[in-house]
């Protein structure tokens, strides 16, 4: 097959989720199209012969005070699906992506061509975005007219039917890890490096927006802290970084603190973790938290949203309520003063991320593109792999 993936290209859940499932179709044999405004992250350390990337570019005009980002979107859709022949379009968040899908697809309608599209919703473009009054008649018109939709949650599917009453099927196709590259690796002197003194070191990773709760990661490890010798390492960058800087400096733990910044080689730090924390307002699934799992970390999360789903309580790790800081502290204290409990906890993470190896769900995906492309009348696109 020759498939089209729009994402965003940044270290969020979504443009993750996609870059690597693209991947592992071009690993298939299938020919794959990234279309988006910027090379995607983890694009950038590798190089596939079954890969292509597409440039989205937006023209600034004296006229525009915001380029119509959708727009030259579109516009690319319909070059790169009329030259590339590509069978199928898999769009990764709803906005605008879809809605600009839906422009591609009449234009080349028009000419004869034939493209059928599936939006995978993320979390944020339904639970936040997309409850805009602005936004909501523009997501909910476009997902409908999706040829096929999925979620990486039951959560996120119920959220979605609840709040703009879909009634097309809904798949739900969980996020995946890939084993292969997220594993506990041998790195005692990076351990060594960060943790001088033999500290417990807990970890987060996020976008550092107000949904993540970053403030309360600190405040979780601050009570950590205050009985367990540990460090705390903050992977990621955004908004909240400087007030979460400065909280720091008000608890005086800054000096236990490393802001990391971003990472492509995420895998490296997670694997010399002992606690990883997502004390999220909202997770659609919990992508970090699986990655975190899969190099045997346990998990404190909040139980909202797709969390339970990947983070058991009692057996990976433990979950609160969103806000109750003292008992996710408390948790952290419990677990990592506890060898043995420890211990299991590594262990039953791992179990549990084995179950979202990409090699499980790599295969739902590859099966709801033949059956949409058989819904369309392109049963011969089978055949396109490894031109």
């Amino acid at each position: 097959m020759r498939i089209g993936i729009v994402c965003y290209p940044t270290f969020g859940g979504s443009g993750v989720l996609a870059t690597e499932l693209g991947k592992a179709l071009a690993d298939q044999g299938h020919e794959v199209h990234f279309i988006t405004y910027k090379q995607p992250a983890r694009l950038l350390d590798s190089f596939h012969e079954r890969i292509f990337y597409h440039e989205v570019n937006v023209s600034n005009y004296p006229l525009f005070d915001y380029p119509p980002y959708e727009s030259a979107l579109a516009g690319r859709l319909v070059d790169v699906v009329q030259n590339e022949k590509l069978d199928l379009l898999h769009l990764h968040y709803a906005i605008p992506h879809a809605a600009a899908a839906f422009m591609a697809k009449q234009i080349l309608k028009e000419k004869g061509i034939s493209i059928p599209y599936i939006t995978t919703l993320h979390g944020t473009d339904i639970t936040l975005v997309g409850k805009d009054e602005t936004f909501k008649p523009l997501v909910a018109f476009s997902i409908e007219q999706s040829d096929a939709i999925t979620t990486v949650s039951e959560d996120l599917k119920r959220e979605t039917i609840q709040f703009f009453g879909i009634q097309k099927a809904i798949d739900v196709i969980h996020n995946f890890v890939d084993l292969k590259r997220f594993r506990k690796h041998n790195k005692e002197h990076f351990r060594k490096a960060i943790a001088t003194e033999n500290e417990k070191i807990v970890i987060h990773t996020s976008n550092f927006r107000k949904v993540k709760r970053v403030e309360d990661v600190i405040h979780i490890f601050n009570k950590i802290h205050s009985q367990i010798p540990a460090k705390l390492l903050l992977i990621g960058d955004g908004p909240e970084r400087h007030n979460v800087e400065l909280l720091c400096r008000n608890l005086g733990i800054l000096e236990h603190v490393r802001f990391l910044g971003k990472q492509d080689a995420l895998e490296e730090i997670l694997t010399i973790g002992d606690l990883f924390l997502l004390p999220s307002e909202t997770e659609s699934f919990g992508l970090s938290a699986l990655e975190a799992m899969a190099c045997m970390v346990p998990v404190i999360s909040t139980n909202a949203g797709g969390l339970p789903e990947v983070n058991i309580h009692g057996k990976t790790g433990y979950m609160a309520d969103v806000g109750d800081v003292e008992s996710m502290g408390q948790y952290g204290i419990d677990l990592l003063s506890n060898p043995v409990l420890h211990q299991q906890m590594r262990e039953n993470a791992l179990m549990q991320a084995k179950t979202f190896d990409i090699k499980y769900i790599l295969p739902k995906y590859t099966a709801l593109y033949e059956r949409v492309l058989l819904e369309n009348g392109k049963s011969d696109c089978f055949k396109n792999c490894a031109r």
